[in-house]
């Protein structure tokens, strides 16, 4: 299987990098894995609704151009389905039986994800109803498909 995950912004903090090549080099034994980053728009405090809007809208389109025909995309959204890792694996699982074998994982930048992005994702899945820097959504995310894998071989992994 194929995983590209498509992000907004780049990483700063080495400890962010580390933990997700530290992540990525794992996962190489189970799938392909990719990184589309796509530049983020600078966030005004105190922006107006149309301003936020806007600044969506402009990450929104460099995001859909990065999306490709093939991919099943999962937007990462906090309305989106909650699985636990047992879930999330069988989903991934699932996915790939059903002849889907390039998944596209989007992560927004600090607004979210613009309403076209959504619409054009084929499923949303929320880690939390709590709020998470975009930054660690991308380590939170690499583990949670890595234990998935672990769980789909019988391989142990951290309870």
């Amino acid at each position: 299987m194929r995983i590209t995950i498509i992000c907004v912004g780049k990483i700063k903090e080495k400890y962010f990098t580390q933990a997700i090549d530290e992540y990525a080099k794992r996962l190489s034994r189970y799938c392909k894995l990719d990184f589309v980053e796509v530049a983020d728009e600078m966030t005004p405090n105190g922006g107006s609704e149309g301003e936020e809007n806007l600044i969506k809208a402009k990450e929104g389109d460099r995001i859909l151009k990065a999306i490709k025909d093939e991919m099943y995309v999962i937007n990462l959204a906090i309305n989106g389905k909650k699985y636990d890792s047992q879930g999330l694996s069988q989903y991934i699982e699932r996915l790939g039986v059903d002849g889907k074998s390039h998944l596209a994982f989007v992560i927004g930048g600090s607004l979210g994800l613009d309403e076209r992005v959504m619409r054009r994702g084929d499923a949303s899945i929320s880690f939390s109803d709590m709020t998470f820097p975009h930054q660690l959504m991308r380590v939170l995310l690499l583990e949670q498909i890595y234990r998935s894998y672990r769980i789909m071989n019988n391989e142990p992994y951290h309870k």
